[in-house]
């Protein structure tokens, strides 16, 4: 466990950084030095059947292509940039489009390359987390080709479903297979929100009881994810409408209506993030008004303390000066009383319990 925690704190610190700086032409495949062992993942299917090959070579994947309608290649780790630059060639992809794959610092688009659309989001890197990872997609006729930064992968569940040979997914075009994983990658943020949700629910009743500052970093830590949700989300949303509203050949009418629920999921996360930051927002200031609550608790008592000592002082600070009594009889008479001692604790007691009383009836006690 605490070696993930230290992995993730690690991604982290490499994201803040920034895309490296690298001195060559635009179209350039540069791999970035903590990029991820690369591995190919090809599935083709169509009415003959589905073929599932796993490090795929590329005489395969021709004839995989040849033999059914759709085929999809899932790349999964960007380390070795000659397969990136290979599956280019084979698919026809343009050498800007590519550069955006192996550089992993994108902001979520859509673009089109003459027949291909290229769309580029970002994903959790697997279910639960909140972090998240670049995922880049190529649609074309006949072809979808995905390429994403991890080994952690979500898409198990769409391979499943080719496999089980779901009629809706198989009968289909490749630009429904494009929306079924951006509608897998959309539905993967609800559990992560609902964790969240349910973290802000257990801090809030937390609050009352736990110290002034036990809770500020877990509020911080929330409100951080929160923070990098909403980065993935926002853009996400109008990549969605884009394709939804696109008219390329390659995205169909009936895909574009499927895109479309998939935006308003897309709209639905947004409220859930948007809502959580606020209550997340309302939390520290609740945690606020309750140690300043507290703090104004301890603070009466001691005024209350010290108010009660004030009148107690004042009345042995007139005992304790030592006037002279033979020299003149009005210089502290009490002194020399049989009864003064027992007078002044009587004194300062019924003083004190007078303090109270009045205390009391104000309602400052």
């Amino acid at each position: 466990m605490a070696k993930r925690k230290s992995e993730r704190k690690s991604r982290h610190k490499r994201r803040r950084v920034g895309p490296p700086v690298v001195h060559a032409p635009p179209g350039t495949l540069t791999t970035q030095p903590d990029a991820h062992a690369t591995a190919v993942h090809v599935i083709a299917y169509g009415p003959s059947g589905v073929e599932e090959v796993r490090e795929c070579e590329l005489a395969r994947l021709h004839e995989l292509r040849a033999k059914h309608p759709v085929t999809w290649v899932h790349v999964i780790g960007l380390e070795d940039a000659r397969v990136v630059e290979l599956l280019g060639k084979e698919f026809g992809m343009h050498a800007l489009a590519l550069e955006d794959v192996v550089h992993t610092h994108q902001r979520p688009k859509v673009q089109r390359f003459g027949p291909i659309t290229q769309i580029v989001v970002r994903i959790v890197e697997e279910p639960g987390s909140t972090d998240t990872e670049q995922l880049s997609v190529f649609v074309g006729k006949g072809f979808v080709v995905s390429f994403e930064e991890r080994r952690e992968d979500i898409f198990e569940i769409v391979r499943q479903r080719i496999r089980d040979r779901a009629q809706r997914l198989c009968d289909a075009q490749a630009d429904f297979l494009a929306y079924t994983l951006l509608d897998v990658a959309v539905d993967a943020f609800f559990p992560v929100l609902e964790a969240i949700s349910e973290e802000l629910e257990t801090i809030e009743d937390e609050i009352p009881e736990a110290g002034p500052h036990a809770l500020t970093p877990r509020l911080r830590k929330v409100k951080h994810e929160l923070l990098g949700l909403r980065r993935a989300l926002w853009p996400m949303r109008e990549v969605l409408g884009a394709l939804a509203s696109d008219e390329s050949p390659v995205i169909g009418d009936e895909t574009r209506m499927y895109l479309r629920d998939c935006q308003d999921h897309c709209a639905q996360l947004i409220d859930i993030v948007t809502t959580n930051r606020e209550l997340a927002t309302d939390l520290v200031d609740l945690q606020l008004s309750v140690a300043s609550q507290r703090m104004n608790e301890v603070m009466k008592v001691l005024t209350v303390m010290a108010t009660l000592f004030i009148p107690l002082t004042f009345i042995c600070s007139i005992y304790g000066m030592n006037f002279n009594t033979e020299t003149s009889p009005l210089n502290m008479p009490e002194l020399k009383w049989y009864w003064g001692y027992p007078f002044a604790l009587s004194l300062m007691v019924g003083t004190a319990v007078g303090l109270l009383f009045f205390f009391r009836r104000k309602g400052w006690l």
